[in-house]
């Protein structure tokens, strides 16, 4: 499936307990169609002492989510919109907000 999701995009949550949070994209997994957004997704992890002397921890690691549940947030309006593509003359593409036709 084609993911319209790129790293370093600001992507704002549809759905799920982070709904209506909003981060930038840190890693994309087309593959298995989920994305890594930066503050979104956290979860705790217990993490083991790695030599002696130093203690365990509780650390908070951000995880993946299906793309399904993020749309890219849109420079020029500001708001989480539906991606579409625009073909120029010398045959090269960008990415258009579906709301406000702004190139992003």
């Amino acid at each position: 499936m084609n993911i319209r999701l790129k790293k370093g995009d600001e992507a704002v949550v549809l759905s799920g307990k982070d709904k209506g949070k909003s981060g930038k994209i840190l890693r994309v997994w087309p593959a298995e169609e989920k994305v890594l957004v930066e503050g979104v997704n956290i979860r705790k992890r217990h993490q083991r002492a790695r030599r002696a002397g130093t203690k365990g921890s509780v650390i908070e690691v951000a995880m993946p989510i299906h793309s399904a549940r993020v749309l890219p947030k849109c420079p020029h309006c500001g708001k989480a919109a539906r991606v579409g593509a625009n073909i120029h003359e010398d045959g090269s593409k960008s990415r258009v907000c579906k709301k406000c036709n702004a190139e992003f």
